[in-house]
């Protein structure tokens, strides 16, 4: 059967996940206790058995192993909220990863800044 969809079944249930759990949160599960938690992308398995879900956190108030430790308690609330919500036949497990790739960007930023090449602004035809 060939499909005219621009994404895989998998990227567009991932898509789905990320939507309702971010609902979940808000409404739902308070994790404001260990900063501003917001999740940022869903890696989820061709067989939408299993999710890997990636979280960022602004002023994070615990450190990112006691952090990745307390989301992860929570994996059994978001699965009951996101149940009904989730438009497939089995809801997939979930755990929770920190996402690194803003820290990686802050990184490569830095090492710019401080190699002195103003790359932001050049017009170099590389």
């Amino acid at each position: 059967m060939n499909s005219n969809k621009p994404y895989s079944r998998s990227e567009r249930v991932g898509k789905q996940i990320l939507d309702i759990l971010s609902e979940i949160l808000l409404k739902n599960i308070d994790l404001s206790y260990l900063g501003f938690v917001t999740f940022t992308n869903v890696k989820i398995s061709n067989d939408l058995k299993s999710a890997k879900v990636f979280y960022s956190v602004l002023n994070q108030k615990l450190p990112d192993v006691d952090l990745n430790i307390e989301i992860n308690k929570k994996q059994k609330a978001f699965k009951k909220f996101m149940g009904p919500e989730i438009n497939i036949k089995s809801t997939p497990s979930i755990r929770f990863y920190l996402d690194e790739s803003l820290t990686y960007a802050e990184k490569i930023n830095k090492l710019f800044k401080d190699s002195g090449i103003d790359y932001e602004n050049n017009d170099s035809k590389y």
